[in-house]
């Protein structure tokens, strides 16, 4: 069964892939489908419903029988920030552009990671109110978000959301690993004394936000 994945990143093809080694998982640019729709929506369900309704579409001239699409929207949620940079996680630029720079213009992994590691040191030391957050692993508590949407039809999806629960590290030297991508490796799990990208493919997959919420649909798959 063929899925079409609503994303341009190859790093999630992968990782989706490797939960769903029974399908031909294909995104738009390998199917000649130009695929960049403005992301709009204020949480992670908004934003993977928004590519995936775009994707489904274009896809639907391609085929037979209506696609199935499949998109999602992820980001990390720093408690300490009050759940930032959460949907805006891509385009995050520093504490000047918390969404990103006016001009559409992205800064380096690596600066995004410092200016994180920076900001939630700040915070902390500022004492910044916990606001209703449950600070699972201390002051520096965080958690990556998955919204993953299963869409049959305009009128027919389904929806699994998931979490991976973790601390921003104190220092960029503290950085770890070669795996993963995006701010894992600042990204530590006291269960597994690790940072995200510390961890095997196989690892990560059994226990991320990602990995859970594509097991999730995989399940809702099986039923339909």
């Amino acid at each position: 069964m063929k899925i079409y994945l609503a994303t341009g990143n190859l790093n999630k093809k992968r990782e989706i892939s490797q939960v769903l080694p029974d399908f031909e998982v294909v995104i738009p640019k390998e199917m000649g489908i130009d695929f960049d729709p403005e992301e709009t929506g204020t949480d992670f369900y908004q934003n993977s419903m928004i590519k995936a309704l775009d994707l489904w579409h274009k896809a639907r001239s391609l085929e037979k029988e209506p696609p199935l699409v499949m998109a999602d929207d992820s980001g990390i949620c720093v408690d300490a920030l009050d759940g930032a940079p959460g949907v805006w996680s891509a385009r995050y630029a520093g504490p000047d552009f918390m969404r990103g720079k006016p001009d559409g213009s992205k800064i380096s992994q690596d600066e995004q990671n410092r200016f994180l590691i920076e900001q939630t040191s700040a915070a902390v030391a500022a004492g910044t109110p916990k606001n209703g957050f449950l600070y699972q692993n201390g002051s520096r508590s965080c958690h990556y978000a998955c919204s993953m949407v299963l869409l049959v039809n305009p009128s027919r999806f389904f929806i699994a959301q998931e979490t991976m629960e973790g601390s921003v590290i104190e220092r960029i030297e503290d950085a770890r690993g070669t795996g993963g991508f995006g701010y894992d490796p600042i990204i530590y799990l006291p269960q597994y004394k690790k940072t995200v990208a510390e961890l095997s493919a196989d690892e990560k997959n059994a226990i991320s936000h990602r990995g859970k919420a594509t097991r999730a649909i995989l399940e809702i798959i099986k039923k339909l």
